[in-house]
């Protein structure tokens, strides 16, 4: 039957939604390889001038907890900015030391910064350097990961106030680097080569990012992590399981660019000099008994004549992925494409301009659960033509049941003839059986395109909406099994069954009675277990993505029911609640049906 077609296809569309993205989208659980915690045994043997980085790996046994690692390397520059804190490592020039100001681990002001950059004694290593590899052959040392700087100016990097590293390399070469910071997260790398010896020297500069053994955070298909950049004007992102499965490398030429390590909400990137060439590298290897990860660039040759210098200027972006930010850096100072550091995925064209939409309310309401329901009313408001079309039609369908069921009744024995007489009654009324599925068509892309900006962009991180909801980028953090914190008792995670989720279950519910049956009992039944299947699948999404969905279906429901009732449709189920709500309200029990008399 069209009918049953239709009910099918909706529910086949609802469950793809939902599985699909438990499966696909979801969180994914910690891979063996992020869960290890391996004692460093050696020291990884490589040529230092042989490529950006190499030795820059911790001697057997120095694995520390992070401060233990911060207090026990060599001297180090303070940084201390409005949004950042922590240090330079004068050891190989190393930004190995950030914390980040204003975000913290829970919604708590009170909880722990977000620790950044790691130094490479730590458990999870993650760190810049920046530095000139000699030309092969070449007699002389350059700077990499084992110089040892001295501080020459300034005592702590700050807006304003620059610091000064040198470095001699006792072979009549003067390396010297200035380090500059703004006010968020972009810093200016200046070096310079003074060459003062007799014969021209050949040099390379390169810049890298490097993370070793990754924490065994909870991890999302739809949300990309690992490897990024832009690459000859493309964006370039294997995750870590494309490289690290089998320690690949992958190279690219490219006039500019800029390469790093990027989480969900943090990134750590490196650009050189935007005119000029370079090559860069990704890379994934194991470095003592954990596996590493490297995203590197190394420029063309710099040749220095006597008594002649080079100067490249690079610059270092570490810190939180907002977007106007990242948008900003793009244009002042012009480094490619560097607004692809937020990852809008396949459908960016729906998800960033969703994102700025809900920004713009934002600004005027200073709430993004109240700048989402707002933006739910636009998008109703948007597609209300077609919505009302189907909603006139499934008005239409439910208002011809009594009739269906009699042509069902009538050729219950010859299933073409009653096909036929169905379509023939949809051809009279001008029904379109398949429109009630319009509605969720269309939902389909906003929910996706909702559920990404939710997951990628660090502004809906931690934003709270009212009461109890801390976080719209985290599930509802209530659970009717300890009736929303009265019982002093926390669920398992499965258990964790909000308010929000609950709310739009009922929502979900109503619509389900507003539509025409299924005349399968079979499909009435699952049908009627839909609303409640999602209610425990959708109390793992994001709260905001609930808080939408529910505020959808209210609105929708509104329509159905308005729509209903100007075309004389019969809202026997809203009809019946409100019976019995006004009894109840009188103190009368409910009626009995009516008899015959006596």
């Amino acid at each position: 039957m069209s009918e049953q077609r239709n009910l099918i296809l909706a529910i086949v569309l609802s469950m793809a939604v939902v599985f699909g993205w438990q499966y696909f989208v979801g969180p994914q659980k910690p891979t063996p390889e992020q869960l290890k915690q391996q004692e460093i045994a050696q020291q990884q043997k490589a040529n230092p001038s042989a490529q950006p980085g190499a030795g820059a790996v911790p001697q057997a046994g120095q694995k520390l907890v992070r401060d233990a690692a911060l207090k026990a390397a060599s001297e180090r520059a303070s940084i201390d900015t409005p949004t950042l804190a922590g240090s330079i490592n004068l050891t190989g020039g190393r930004f190995d030391d950030l914390r980040l100001k204003h975000y913290h681990v829970t919604p708590d002001p009170k909880s722990p910064e977000i620790e950044l950059l790691s130094p490479l004694q730590a458990e999870h290593p993650y760190f810049a350097e920046f530095g000139w590899i000699a030309d092969a052959g070449a007699q002389q040392k350059g700077a990499d990961a084992n110089t040892q700087w001295r501080l020459v100016q300034g005592d702590q990097l700050a807006p304003g106030k620059d610091v000064e590293l040198a470095y001699d390399n006792g072979q009549g070469l003067a390396f010297t680097r200035r380090i500059s910071v703004d006010q968020n997260y972009m810093f200016t790398v200046t070096d310079s080569v003074d060459n003062h010896s007799a014969q021209p020297v050949t040099m390379y500069p390169y810049g890298l990012v490097s993370r070793h053994n990754l924490p065994p955070e909870q991890r999302y298909w739809v949300v990309h992590e690992g490897f990024i950049g832009v690459l000859g004007g493309t964006l370039k992102d294997p995750t870590y399981d494309d490289l690290g499965k089998t320690n690949e490398t992958q190279r690219f030429d490219s006039m500019g660019g800029w390469v790093g390590i990027t989480d969900k909400y943090w990134m750590a990137a490196v650009a050189p000099p935007q005119s000029e060439q370079l090559t860069a590298t990704y890379k994934a290897y194991d470095a003592n008994g954990v596996k590493a990860y490297q995203s590197d660039f190394t420029m063309k040759p710099k040749t220095i004549a006597p008594n002649g210098s080079q100067t490249v200027v690079h610059h270092l972006f570490a810190g939180a992925k907002v977007v106007d930010l990242v948008n900003d850096y793009s244009r002042t100072l012009g480094i490619q494409r560097f607004d692809m550091a937020v990852d809008w995925g396949w459908f960016s064209f729906i998800t960033k301009p969703m994102f700025m939409a809900i920004d713009f309310l934002y600004r005027y309401v200073g709430n993004f659960g109240i700048a989402i329901l707002i933006f739910t009313v636009f998008v109703k408001a948007l597609f209300f033509p077609l919505a009302n079309t189907s909603y006139r039609s499934m008005s239409k369908m439910k208002k011809l049941q009594p009739e269906m069921e009699r042509l069902r009744a009538r050729f219950k024995d010859d299933k073409a003839k009653q096909q036929q007489e169905m379509m023939a009654l949809y051809a009279k009324e001008k029904v379109n059986p398949l429109a009630g599925c319009l509605p969720m068509l269309i939902q389909i892309p906003v929910f996706f395109s909702l559920y990404k900006v939710l997951l990628v962009t660090i502004d809906m991180r931690h934003a709270p909406f009212f009461g109890w909801v801390k976080d719209l980028s985290a599930p509802d953090p209530t659970s009717i099994f300890n009736l929303f914190g009265l019982i002093p008792f926390t669920p398992p995670s499965y258990l964790m069954l909000g308010v929000f989720p609950i709310v739009m279950g009922a929502t979900m519910w109503v619509q389900t009675n507003l539509n025409p049956p299924p005349a399968d009992p079979a499909q009435q039944k699952i049908f009627a277990f839909m609303p409640l299947i999602f209610t425990y699948m959708m109390a793992n999404f994001p709260v905001g993505l609930v808080i939408y969905w529910s505020w959808n279906n209210f609105l929708s429901i509104i329509q159905q029911v308005v729509i209903m009732r100007s075309t004389g449709t019969p809202v026997d189920f809203l009809d019946r609640l409100s019976g019995m709500g006004a009894r109840l309200r009188r103190g009368a029990a409910p009626e009995k049906p009516a008899g015959p008399p006596d």
